[in-house]
């Protein structure tokens, strides 16, 4: 027990100076796996390495990674959110808080496209912030449901997240996508909901001239929209149905997100250079923190430290309801200090035991803990949607954080719900078809 201990203490002591020190996460877990197997057991750990390294990058599910990625690229770049903004107008102008539910709807469909929360924020925020300021409308309240929706971008499938998730859990990459679908829209409509009912308090929230919108103009706005509605469709649609893994519906996603970004007439050559450059380095950057994450689990489990720490707690007879509770707290505060990449690699060696443990899906798990780190995305001072938005405006962070401080209540509320009703995360992938 002493050296189990020991053990444990070093592992943690040497991970939180070398993240101090600012080393790469993925290289800080790499360090901490290989001190561990040196000081505390007599094991070659470069066969291991090199055996987890290769694992954990040639699965087929991992092919998934660089082509959502890229999509999410090329369609960052194109005039989707322009047309987003355009399209959506014309149907939520009559809506109290009116064009402000642009940035939850925009928002929401982007985030089914890119998997990413800091490419939804930026690529609605530059488009529907400066209009909504422009029109007179609420300050604070554009602000922070902006800061909100874009942490949208992990929940609506693909989601970078889940897929980082799915490959070091063990979990069903199209189960995962799947289960974040009602989550998803049910977090989209709190926020629209807690936008109606500030415009119903308070008037002045929203410019009182409206602007004469037919259904004719409703109609001729459908096919702005339609773009990224009909790769939804395709990605998501393919993968519930079975007819396409993961990495087949992201190779489909990518053709269509280059033909809607060409008949855009937004995608040249240089375009074209800069997604496929900006992929590289973020598919790089994210499989190098998956090997890491992977050997350090396995230095964890051959530690004795994965499974020391589940029976410690499963002995002192807490709730599953608790359970929960702590673990929230607890990323809560890491989220103030930590990416939400490092959030996931670094507890769930540790955690995911203790969730089955507990009688918890793997797979509700992964929404829960997706949902978290939509919590760290707003959360200061690391919070990356607070770093996007003042890049945008040059507003302070503190005034952001304050003004997003509604929707970060309402995403742990939205905790609450699935922990009490975990159906809305399961009942969509049990009925997936095999």
């Amino acid at each position: 027990m002493d050296s189990l201990l020991a053990s444990f203490l070093f592992v943690v002591g040497l991970l939180g100076v070398l993240l101090v020190g600012s080393i790469w996460v993925g290289t800080a877990l790499f360090i901490v796996g290989i001190a561990g197997f040196h000081f505390f057991l007599n094991i070659p750990w470069g066969n291991i390495l090199s055996t987890i390294a290769w694992n954990s990058t040639s699965s087929s599910t991992m092919f998934a990674l660089p082509l959502f990625v890229w999509m999410g690229e090329i369609l960052f770049r194109s005039k989707i959110s322009e047309n987003l903004f355009n399209g959506l107008a014309p149907w939520l102008d009559s809506i109290p808080g009116r064009l402000i539910h642009v940035n939850v709807f925009a928002s929401a469909i982007f985030a089914a496209v890119s998997g990413s929360s800091a490419a939804t924020t930026a690529t609605v925020g530059k488009i529907t912030l400066p209009e909504l300021l422009k029109r007179g409308y609420d300050r604070g309240l554009a602000i922070g449901s902006l800061a909100g929706s874009g942490t949208l971008g992990f929940m609506i499938p693909p989601s970078m997240m889940m897929l980082v998730y799915g490959i070091l859990a063990d979990v069903s990459i199209g189960k995962l996508f799947i289960a974040g679908v009602i989550p998803g829209i049910m977090i989209a409509l709190m926020f629209s909901g807690y936008i109606v009912t500030r415009s119903l308090l308070d008037p002045n929230v929203a410019p009182k001239a409206k602007s004469s919108y037919t259904w004719g103009d409703r109609i001729r706005a459908i096919p702005k929209v339609a773009p990224a509605v009909i790769l939804v469709i395709i990605v998501l649609g393919s993968i519930y149905t079975g007819w396409a893994t993961p990495t087949e519906a992201a190779a489909v996603g990518v053709l269509g997100s280059l033909l809607f970004a060409w008949g855009m007439r937004s995608f040249d050559f240089k375009t074209f250079k800069e997604a496929m450059i900006s992929s590289v380095k973020t598919s790089c950057m994210i499989m190098w923190i998956v090997c890491g994450a992977s050997f350090f689990s396995v230095a964890m489990g051959y530690l004795g430290i994965t499974q020391g720490v589940a029976q410690f707690v499963g002995g002192l007879g807490l709730s599953r309801y608790t359970l929960i509770v702590i673990l929230s707290l607890m990323y809560l505060v890491l989220g103030c200090l930590v990416d939400g990449f490092s959030m996931i690699v670094m507890t769930l060696p540790i955690v995911l035991p203790l969730i089955k443990m507990a009688g918890f899906d793997p797979l509700w798990f992964g929404i829960y803990l997706v949902i978290m780190i939509q919590v760290a995305q707003i959360t200061p001072p690391v919070g990356f949607n607070l770093f996007v938005i003042k890049g945008l405006i040059g507003e302070e962070l503190t005034t952001i954080a304050k003004d997003a401080l509604p929707f970060f209540v309402m995403l742990f509320l939205a905790t609450a719900i699935i922990t009490v009703f975990p159906g809305l995360v399961l009942y969509l992938p049990s009925l997936m078809i095999k």
